[in-house]
């Protein structure tokens, strides 16, 4: 936030700033000495809320009172990583510190807390505040719970996912058809968007794919394109590769896209809470923001999957059609099969393996991923006015199978910067634990869940070559003895915590093929 510098003897001027070197994760943290002058003279407490201001630019941020000089002196006002970004001066910079006034939006949020039903304004002032970083985590927590327990009515989902975009860039292509796809989540193994960009871009349409990085699973689909190439671009530089190959496939971290849903998420996934409405403003307001008119949704469902039933599906389908009408955003939901992991490989270069195998048609290839992809692919395609309802998929088909995809992968990657990865030779870790069947049987269940906690635990994604290779599917027969999984891993701890989850639950039960779970999915 703008605002002019004006520093009053005894409201904390005469600091100057410091880089604290701590993540604090979408927290402004302002830290200051005890013996510090201005916490005497202002009653600074820890955890209260102060306003920092250095060159013009201003911050809230929650204060750590500290004893160790050799974190901050008492000359000095340290700011968190996060917090630096934001003030964009120097260290040892002349600042100020004060008392900060409370966010104006505060009694909406009261309001909310109460159970009461809030407005467009209510949430345009509250999730303002938000983007501009005046909720301490404290707040953000009480707004995110608050939304969850009273659950927000569709008509609020709408007002919240306008706000979401409001509070950020939206980028504006310059063609009347921008194509996106998004999965909400769950499924490891899910690297869908990877093979249907540049199916989907082969044919002509614009698909500029922004995606985040994992958070709770062990890759995202900027994580495992970031075993190819480089995912962090400069703006100018993705738009240009939008505009010379039709699609890329980057970090959306630094396209400041709806950046109070990256805020909100910082609290919501701790909290394990992913409540109907916060998703769909979540998703929808990042699509919108990227500038897409169509989009098609793939909603899984599974015994361990988010969506566990056709019902529960029908009725986040329906929520999100809502919203979307109203914010002019042409939806395609497609509900999908859940019920294991899509893909052999969990885990960033074990995906990257996958992806590429399908690309070259490799017979080695997963066909669950190509078949899903280039269902995916051809119902973008049918986006397409001089497509027929039903064609898409033959379509998408011979893009991949003639080479098409395969080349605008490759401009894509090089375009990015390649990282160099031999899906042939791929590097992965060199610890190695095989999960063995413990007696005959069909495989009747993979939980989603459990082979992501293992594939993580192993070191995913942060360790590009660490997670989980399937070597089974449902409906497989095995025997007492065969490999149903290899765990890879860098460090000996990784794989030591990795071990002690499969003794707890493998992830893979076994059974007859009747127990097999069974799911209607749309075709």
């Amino acid at each position: 936030m703008e605002t002019p510098e004006t520093s009053t003897p005894g409201a904390g001027a005469g600091l100057t700033l410091r880089r604290v070197a701590i993540d604090t994760w979408r927290e402004n943290v302002a830290y200051l000495h005890r013996d510090c002058a201005v916490v005497r003279a202002e009653g600074f407490q820890a955890l209260s809320k102060v306003e920092v201001r250095a060159n013009g630019r201003s911050i809230l941020a929650t204060l750590n009172v500290v004893d160790d000089p050799a974190l901050v002196g008492c000359q000095q006002i340290g700011v968190s990583e996060d917090a630096f970004a934001q003030l964009e001066v120097a260290e040892g910079h002349p600042a100020s510190v004060t008392q900060a006034e409370p966010p104006a939006s505060i009694p909406a949020l009261f309001r909310k807390i109460n159970g009461e039903r809030l407005s467009r304004d209510d949430f345009h002032a509250i999730v303002g505040d938000i983007a501009r970083h005046r909720y301490s985590k404290i707040e953000l927590t009480a707004f995110v719970v608050a939304c969850n327990r009273s659950e927000l009515d569709r008509e609020e989902v709408s007002f919240l996912t306008e706000a979401m975009v409001a509070s950020g860039r939206r980028l504006d292509w310059r063609e009347s058809l921008v194509v996106d796809k998004h999965c909400i989540g769950g499924i490891p193994g899910n690297r869908t968007s990877m093979l249907v960009v540049p199916i989907v871009a082969a044919y002509g349409l614009v698909f500029p794919k922004t995606s985040s990085r994992a958070i709770t699973s062990p890759a995202g689909t900027a994580d495992t394109m970031e075993v190819l190439a480089n995912v962090e671009l400069p703006f100018d530089r993705l738009t240009d590769i939008v505009r010379d190959h039709r699609g890329c496939l980057a970090w959306g971290g630094t396209a400041d896209l709806s950046p109070a849903d990256d805020v909100l998420i910082s609290v919501e996934r701790p909290l394990a809470l992913d409540s109907p409405g916060q998703m769909v403003a979540s998703i929808l307001s990042k699509k919108m923001a990227a500038g897409a008119t169509h989009l098609v949704l793939d909603i899984p469902i599974g015994p361990t999957a988010k969506v566990r039933s056709m019902p529960e599906a029908q009725k986040l389908r329906r929520l999100f059609e809502y919203v979307a009408q109203r914010l002019h955003l042409s939806l395609d939901v497609v509900i999908t099969d859940g019920r294991q992991p899509v893909g052999r490989g969990i885990g960033p270069a074990l995906e990257a393996r996958d992806v590429m195998r399908v690309l070259e048609n490799d017979p080695e290839a997963p066909d669950d991923l190509r078949q899903k992809s280039l269902r995916l692919a051809g119902r973008l395609i049918e986006c397409s006015p001089d497509v027929r309802g039903g064609q898409g998929y033959a379509i998408a088909r011979d893009i991949l199978e003639s080479g098409r995809a395969l080349s605008r992968m490759q401009a894509i990657i090089a375009a990015q910067g390649s990282h160099g990865f031999d899906h042939h030779h791929p590097a992965l870790g060199a610890l190695t634990l095989e999960v063995p069947a413990t007696t005959d049987g069909v495989v009747i269940g993979v939980d989603n869940l459990q082979i992501a906690q293992i594939a993580r635990l192993a070191g995913a994604p942060k360790v590009k070559g660490a997670g989980v290779d399937l070597m089974c599917r449902l409906g497989d027969t095995v025997c007492a003895g065969q490999v149903l999984y290899r765990i890879h891993a860098d460090y000996p701890s990784d794989l030591h915590f990795a071990r002690h989850a499969v003794e707890r639950h493998c992830g893979v039960s076994l059974g007859t093929a009747a127990q097999i779970p069974q799911v209607f999915v749309e075709s």
